[in-house]
């Protein structure tokens, strides 16, 4: 059992303020009292079952429900709630199916590791290594979906935009999971993470703490825990969408922008500092909080919202946009006459001019020298690949074969056109000269792969793969992935809901560090 000097450390607020403040800490205290009273008592846990220290522990956890105030004190120890396994003290119920967990949570103290963490959590067993999902409060306010796919595999978070919320929800609905966030039970609204996991059988739900220093404990108090078995539903949820960045070498995600809207076709500003993307036929610009290089900032900035680009163009723009590799400069599409058309425009905005083709033309890559355009003609079911010069002039029709040649996006070389083709039977992964010579399939697999796109390094290609049998338009169950182009090996980025809106523009940090990306989401 916990000695009770462990608690000693627990700053409580009884400072001078407002009477609201001063009843809240006279409410901690007697939950804390009654924490330590019991720590050699029976302990009423309330809605949950059971507790236990779960990992290599050093520092005995303990975890008690306070009726009177329908709050539960958890104290934890342990190096990590992260990696390959956790060391946390976790409380818990069984339960199987769909399932809500809500809780107002508060990280006892201003000391202690930024790391610290008071999670709800949803995990297979009381293993170290389980798989789980949980959404986590950090001490610095940082709050994240965190996730281990399977027995021993690392973990992996989506960071919300969301500072210290003091409420916070996760659904476990089917194999997704669902993040929500905000200052009062009545605010809680989704943050944008959401995941997909499977769990079998029987689960563990509960509430964890970590303190992320093996050496001491910490406490976290959780009021007004409700856990909600959800009924099955044929209701068809609101789509959410979600921006996205997700770091290369770690594959974080961090949540940039969410609306209870379709947006899609994210592209980076040259200077880092925002992204763009397609909204009902306009563009908006989401702003980041700048950064100097090589660590491109992803964090809204403190103001964040989306601000629309003026562009006067007589026709509703469809998702494909790029900037120019100078920045100077955007190419959009928009339809008109029944038939797509680019145009070229100040990368602030203004009155674009149209570049003319002989073919209805869907924009989908700049030259690295900036003087040449890349675009998908469309002719009846077919769709092939052109160039045409950026100034306007003749377009050239590259080589093709029967089928749909489409999503061509230059390397940073220039030496390369990556695409997509369905030649073979299904979508798959091509690349060619920039006179359509030397054309060859980069890679083979067994679904559909879409929207290849290099890195401005040089190094990469990161695509969107489809599982075999997708038959029609619309969001889809599909993994974000890396291919190295040294060695032509595949990794996975991301699982996530996804669509053609997802990544059809160039969407690789200046640095190559990250990739943005729309991820989607049906919210009951």
């Amino acid at each position: 059992m916990l000695r009770t000097e462990q608690h000693q450390s627990a700053r409580i607020p009884l400072t001078t303020g407002s009477a609201a403040r001063l009843t809240h800490a006279i409410g901690l205290l007697a939950i804390l009292t009654l924490f330590t009273s019991t720590c050699t008592e029976a302990q009423n846990l309330g809605l949950l079952e059971g507790h236990a220290d779960v990992g290599n522990v050093l520092h005995a956890g303990n975890a008690v429900y306070d009726p009177a105030n329908d709050a539960y004190a958890v104290t934890g120890s342990g190096s990590n709630l992260w990696f390959t396994a956790d060391e946390m003290q976790f409380a818990w119920k069984r339960m199987h199916g769909d399932v809500a967990l809500t809780a107002e949570i508060e990280l006892v103290g201003e000391k202690g590791n930024n790391h610290r963490k008071a999670a709800l959590m949803v995990r297979q067993s009381l293993d170290p290594s389980s798989p789980y999902v949980d959404v986590a409060r950090h001490g610095d306010g940082l709050t994240s979906l965190q996730f281990r796919l399977s027995p021993g595999d690392v973990t992996r978070e989506i960071e919300t935009a969301a500072t210290a919320p003091h409420w916070v929800r996760i659904e476990k609905r089917g194999e997704f999971a669902y993040v929500s966030v905000g200052d009062s039970r009545e605010e809680l609204r989704f943050a944008g993470a959401s995941m997909h996991l499977r769990l079998s059988g029987d689960f563990y739900v509960g509430i964890a703490v970590c303190s992320h220093d093996k050496d001491v404990t910490e406490t976290a108090i959780f009021r007004h825990l409700e856990i909600q078995p959800l009924s099955a539903t044929t209701r068809a949820g609101r789509r959410w969408s979600t921006l996205e960045t997700v770091k290369v070498a770690s594959t974080d995600r961090r949540v940039a922008y969410t609306a209870p809207e379709r947006f899609a076709a994210p592209n980076w500003s040259h200077d880092g500092t925002s992204i763009v993307f397609a909204q009902g036929g306009t563009l908006q610009r989401f702003g980041l909080d700048p950064a100097p290089y090589p660590s491109l900032g992803v964090q809204a900035a403190a103001n964040a919202h989306t601000v629309p680009i003026r562009i006067e163009v007589a026709a509703p723009l469809s998702d494909a946009h790029g900037f120019s590799p100078d920045g100077t400069q955007l190419a959009v599409s928009a339809m008109n006459g029944g038939a797509s058309h680019i145009y070229v425009l100040s990368a602030y905005g203004g009155t674009p001019r149209e570049v003319p083709t002989d073919t209805s033309a869907v924009w989908t890559s700049w030259s690295p020298d900036g003087r040449t355009l890349l675009f998908t003609g469309q002719q009846g079911d077919q769709a092939n690949i052109y160039t045409v010069p950026a100034p306007g002039g003749a377009e050239t029709h590259l080589p093709h074969q029967q089928g749909r040649n489409k999503d061509a996006d230059f390397s940073a070389d220039g030496e390369w056109i990556y695409f997509s083709s369905d030649r073979t039977g299904t979508e798959q992964l091509w690349r060619m000269h920039p006179d359509g010579s030397a054309q060859e399939q980069v890679l083979t697999e067994a679904g559909d792969d879409l929207s290849p796109h290099p890195s401005p390094d040089g190094k990469w290609l990161v695509y969107i793969a489809f599982p075999a049998g997708r038959t029609a338009p619309g969001e889809q169950m599909a993994e974000l992935r890396l291919l190295s182009l040294s060695d032509r090996k595949p990794h996975l980025l991301a699982t996530l809901l996804a669509s053609s809106g997802t990544i059809p523009a160039p969407s690789w940090s200046p640095d190559s560090a990250r990739v943005a990306f729309i991820s989607y989401a049906l919210v009951q």
